[in-house]
């Protein structure tokens, strides 16, 4: 065991504050990593507050994690010293249901093991990336190609791969339109994949506020959904529309907007319940689909696309000093577009 400094929230919505927490000791199969930065996820907020539902205090959040290697276990293959390396959302998986052997461990039968607020096959809590260090299974870690930069790389594991999964899973790329909704922290990456994998790229955001911004991400096209005329004008055009707003919406309303047989994909999550008119689903044979990260091999695929593309997240660096003040920030929309905590300050 070894004893590391951390950024924890000791109870529910309490502010976070540093503290020392134990990471076991380097298994056979193990590897330690060193963080260098970690992202700050609207996830993080949710889980802190408790805002999910009951969650595990004290908390560690953080699951947007880029960092160097320091040690490796006996039996370790796909990491050396030195290597930069990324610790995405989760950090294990039964690894027999018919899921994790498909290389889906987000899906896993008997559900996978969260990187923080969860319970190990140990029976130890696990702690997050709001920490100086991390030990992990090499088979739950990522990683981080020579041409992407540790601090930009960080977001990818959760912000990167959570709207990478579901493009490629509708198939976003030439001749689809797509309409990305929300352009935030998932949603600014939303636009940067989308447009590097070939689509025709919409913003659907409530103003105008930031499409400058939007259109030099590679949006082709940026509307006010606060403006009713824009429900009229795009009715019937996008194959895929991926919402990555975590408050309840008028579905049919955007479900309006898509095409026959298109799909309006939610990677967004309220806390509370949403409704649902069906017959917004039946005109035009339309799907209201989620989506949930990737699994490990379509993250380190997600990973070496960004880095062949030059995709990283806009990113807000900061002191762990001010990650509460961040929180806030992160309510208010006032971060373009991710706040990636500088390791070094915990």
């Amino acid at each position: 065991m070894t004893t590391v400094a951390a950024y924890a929230a000791p109870a529910a919505k309490a502010p976070l504050e540093r503290t020392t927490i134990e990471r076991r000791a380097v298994g056979e199969n193990d590897v330690l990593i060193e963080i260098k930065f970690a992202g700050i996820c609207h996830s993080d907020i949710h889980m802190a507050t408790a805002g999910w539902g009951e969650a595990i205090f004290p908390m560690v959040p953080g699951h947007e994690i880029a960092g160097v290697v320091t040690e490796v276990g006996s039996a370790v293959t796909k990491f050396q010293v030195g290597d930069h390396a990324g610790v995405g959302c989760m950090v294990d998986s039964c690894r027999e249901c018919e899921y994790c052997k498909a290389g889906k461990e987000q899906y896993c039968v008997k559900g996978n093991v969260q990187t923080y607020g969860a319970v190990g096959k140990d029976g130890e809590v696990t702690y997050g990336g709001y920490s100086t260090h991390i030990v992990v299974d090499q088979d739950f870690a990522l990683r981080i190609p020579d041409g992407l930069s540790l601090d930009v790389a960080a977001p990818l594991l959760c912000a990167g791969i959570t709207t990478y999964s579901p493009l490629k899973h509708w198939n976003a790329g030439p001749g689809k339109k797509v309409a990305v909704l929300g352009m935030g922290g998932l949603g600014h990456m939303g636009v940067k994949l989308a447009h590097a994998l070939g689509a025709e790229v919409t913003v659907l955001s409530q103003s105008l506020r930031k499409k400058d911004d939007g259109l030099k991400l590679g949006a082709d096209h940026y509307y006010a959904t606060s403006d009713p005329e824009t429900f009229e004008k795009l009715r019937g055009s996008f194959d895929l529309i991926l919402s990555t707003v975590s408050a309840p919406l008028d579905f049919a309303a955007y479900l309006s907007l898509l095409k026959t047989d298109g799909a309006l994909v939610n990677v967004g999550a309220p806390e509370e319940p949403v409704s649902l008119n069906l017959f917004a689903l039946l005109g035009g044979r339309k799907t209201l689909a989620g989506s949930m990260i990737g699994g490990i091999r379509e993250t380190q695929e997600m990973l070496d696309f960004c880095a062949a593309h030059g995709i990283g997240a806009e990113i807000e660096l900061i002191a762990a000093s001010e990650i509460n003040e961040a929180y806030e920030r992160v309510l208010k929309s006032d971060v373009r577009y991710r706040f990636v905590i500088d390791a070094a300050t915990i």
